[in-house]
């Protein structure tokens, strides 16, 4: 049996069994010889003797060091050479006796060659008069140096200018004398004749090949080729490389590679061998010439890196032990512990069971569980493991309260009220992370952390109370935002805003808000209290004022309104949501006087009250695909010009969703409105029923359906109905939509369903993580004269 413990590489990708790599090196010693040469006299040459051989190493007689041998039985590992020979001989340019005739003469002896040297010495001596006298036979035992055309030849560093071992003879007279000084040394670049062709020979084409691994491939789960292809230093080179040791380094590396990958789906005797193939292929002129020598060094035929791989037997589980104190309820470990007795021994599985119960035993009670140590015991002989893990629980805890440190933006009672839950609540990590998320989700914090502290305060049942602590590091409360968008209709619409977030602690923001459009102007001021009193529940006071000039209207309006809401957030979307509130309009606006026949201005201040409930079983906020949603509204309004006129505005939204597939989404949606109690002719324009746009009936400019005055302009209507239908396909962050929509104002205060307008058309959609970006096009059906061919809708968000 051998023994498995290597958490930490296992961590990486496999469950990976030690293995040992003996390797031995072996050193070698090169023995250095000197020969002495004799002095040459002035007199003729003498036949010179071959110097005595003098031992360097070893002297006084102890053994020179060898390196030990490897045992007999030991077989080591072969190791391919940096270069290959064929490599190496391709690249020596080819030499022979007809290139250079000295190539086939005899090689003189060093003494041969002294002599020589030493009569050629003594001619230019004689020429130069210097020896004429026998004086040259003095230099011999040292009376003067030797000179090179009247230049002396300075001495050895020992000050001995003829050693056993003579200089070679300086025959060029620059090379005995002085340096210039530094200074004066002129530095000039090599011009070569041809410049080098840096590119040339560089690149190499390899394929890849792997052998061997169907068998382990079939009895997996995971594609083993798939993964080893996207992982592969080799296949990620793209069969090109510098040169045969590029290659080979890739090669390598993609056998540790796939031995992980056996390892990692239990394979642990795996064996991975590599290998490059590269066969010579000779050209059509060495072909033709039948040269056997240029047929050797002929081109290089394709390189192919082979990987052989032998998967061996794949290891089970044999018993699988959890070493943990009892928990409440008693299989609350084995429960979600999803690994089984005979299984194969998968490192992604293993990983993530240790991983479930290491977030379920916080969920239900343990905030301090601590996962230890696994150890595997493997037979080779059996092919099997016995898994054992040690889990240290930690006491059974309840929230308590709380505690906050660092630099804060509001106290520990605002904390308080975020939380979803109250003290004595079983813990529970999920909600311990909602209050963490919704603390960064107020833009108030550069970092945030929510952690139990144990105190040891019992809480009865076994359990006791731990305190959360958050520490809060509050970052910039300030923030500048803006959005653009264009309809038909509406024209291009730019917003931007300016925030502070928390200029009345806890979360009082200031949002100054500014709208400039091609048919809206408009600046409001906004005080917001979030979270008050209540998660997510927010308090308003709204004050702006507005310049509209469309179509149906035109407008200036002055606008002051309260308002209470609790409404969906992308951290916490709610299935139940209300809003209520109240507002004072004074809005100064034109209409057509049918009696008059043309359009005249007129003055409403409108008092009125809002309420609103919704409910919502869609999944998701902003991309539902399954699910539905309703939503109600109910306005009384009053208008306080003159003679005190009472109405209400009333509007029901329904829409459902249904996934057809992974991909493919229906989406529907229905809306109603009506206003009861007065005559439409009582009616601020503003305050009227449109429809038609791009968050209406697309395929029709903005407010553009309905009733209109002679000129073709719309003048609104007591009540509405519309209706559309979208098929949405998403394919990774892109989609189409496919769309029909279909509605109509009524002047009555009873929709009719009659003389319904449809528009169709398709739209693009890019998915960002805060929604998805819409661009529709859309075409009215049945088009009237006034009525554009095609409208253009951007924006941010599904229609509906």
């Amino acid at each position: 049996m051998r023994y498995l413990e290597k958490p930490r590489e296992f961590d990486r990708l496999p469950l990976v069994a030690l293995r040992s790599l003996l390797i031995l090196s072996a050193s070698s010693v090169s023995l250095c010889l000197g020969v002495p040469a004799q002095a040459q006299s002035a007199g003729p040459p003498a036949a010179v003797e071959p110097p005595p051989v003098v031992r360097t190493i070893g002297t006084d007689g102890t053994d020179i060091a060898a390196p030990t041998p490897p045992p007999p039985d030991v077989l080591l590992p072969d190791v391919a050479p940096i270069i290959e020979d064929e490599e190496f001989r391709d690249a020596i340019p080819p030499i022979s006796a007809e290139d250079d005739p000295e190539l086939d003469r005899p090689l003189e002896s060093i003494a041969d060659f002294e002599r020589r040297q030493a009569e050629a010495a003594a001619r230019r001596g004689r020429g130069n008069g210097t020896a004429a006298d026998g004086t040259a036979a003095a230099d011999a035992q040292g009376a003067a140096p030797p000179e090179v055309d009247g230049t002396p030849v300075p001495a050895l560093a020992d000050g001995d200018a003829v050693e056993a071992i003579g200089d070679a003879p300086i025959g060029d007279s620059e090379l005995a004398a002085p340096l210039p000084p530094l200074g004066s040394f002129n530095v000039e670049p090599v011009q070569f004749a041809e410049p080098e062709d840096e590119g040339r020979n560089r690149t190499i084409q390899y394929s890849l090949q792997v052998n061997g691994l169907a068998a382990a491939d079939t009895a997996t789960d995971v594609d083993l080729a798939d993964l080893f292809d996207d992982l592969s230093a080799l296949r990620d080179g793209d069969g090109k490389a510098d040169n045969i040791a590029m290659v080979r380094a890739r090669l390598s590396a993609d056998a540790e590679l796939m031995q992980r990958i056996l390892s990692s789906e239990g394979f642990y005797d795996g064996r991975v061998d590599t290998r490059i193939d590269r066969t010579p292929v000779a050209s059509e002129a060495t072909k033709e010439a039948g040269d056997t020598e240029g047929r050797r060094r002929g081109r290089r035929g394709p390189v192919v890196a082979v990987i052989d791989v032998t998967p061996g037997q794949r290891y089970s589980f044999a018993s699988i032990d959890i070493q943990a104190d009892p928990t409440v309820p008693p299989t609350l470990i084995e429960d979600n512990f999803p690994l089984a007795v005979g299984e194969p021994i998968v490192a992604q599985r293993v990983q993530g069971a240790e991983a479930a119960i290491a977030l379920k035993l916080p969920e239900e009670g343990y905030p301090f569980a601590k996962i230890g140590r696994r150890d595997i015991l493997l037979d080779g002989a059996t092919g099997m493991g016995d898994y054992m893990l040690p889990v240290e629980i930690g006491p059974r805890a309840r929230f308590g309260g709380f505690e906050t440190t660092g630099d804060l933006a509001f106290d520990v009672d605002h904390v308080a009220i975020m939380s979803r839950f109250k003290r004595g609540d079983l813990y529970d990590s999920r909600k311990a992370d909602d209050l963490r998320q919704a603390m960064v989700a107020t833009g108030l914090f550069s970092n945030v952390a929510v952690e139990p502290q144990q105190t040891g305060e019992s809480a009865g049942d076994g359990t006791e109370y731990v305190t959360m602590k958050v520490t809060q590091d509050a970052g910039p409360p300030r923030t500048i935002a803006a959005t653009a968008g264009y309809g038909t209709g509406e024209g291009i619409r730019l917003e931007g805003s300016w925030t502070h977030r928390n200029l009345f602690p806890p979360e009082g923001a200031l949002i100054v808000r500014g709208v400039a459009g091609t048919q809206e102007q408009g600046l409001g001021v906004t005080l917001r209290r979030s979270n008050a009193g209540r998660r997510d529940r927010t308090f308003e006071l709204v004050s702006e004022a507005k310049r509209s000039n469309y179509n149906a209207f035109e407008a200036l309006t002055g606008r002051v309104g309260v308002r209470w809401s609790y409404d969906s957030t992308p951290l916490w979307q709610k299935k139940l949501t209300y809003a209520y509130g109240a507002e004072l309009i004074a809005t100064s606006e034109d209409d057509y006087d049918f009696a008059r026949g043309e359009r005249v201005r007129d003055f409403y201040t409108i008092l009125g009250l809002t309420g609103q409930v919704g409910i919502d079983r869609s999944d998701s906020l902003l991309d539902p695909t399954k699910g539905f949603r309703i939503t109600a509204l109910v306005q009384p309004e009053g208008s306080l010009s003159g003679k005190f006129t009472p109405y209400a505005r009333t509007r029901l939204d329904v829409s459902g969703y249904y996934p057809v597939t992974d991909s493919l989404v229906l989406a529907g949606r229905v809306r109603v409105g009506s206003i009861l109690g007065a005559s439409r002719e009582r009616l601020a324009p503003s305050r009227r029923f449109y429809a038609g746009g791009g968050g209406s009936v697309r395929g029709f400019g903005y407010q553009e359906l309905g009733p209109k005055d002679p000129n073709l302009d719309p003048i609104g209507g007591r009540s509405v109905n519309e209706a559309a239908v979208e098929a949405r396909y998403r394919f990774g962050n892109f989609g189409v939509v496919g769309f029909l929509d279909a509605g109509q104002v009524y002047r009555g205060s009873t929709p009719t369903f009659a003389d319904l307008r449809f528009g169709a058309g398709i739209g693009a959609r890019y998915y960002t993580n805060f929604g998805p970006m819409r661009f529709d096009v859309a075409t009215p059906l049945g088009r009237r004269p006034g009525e554009a061919k095609i409208a253009v809708y951007v924006s941010i968000g599904q229609a509906f």
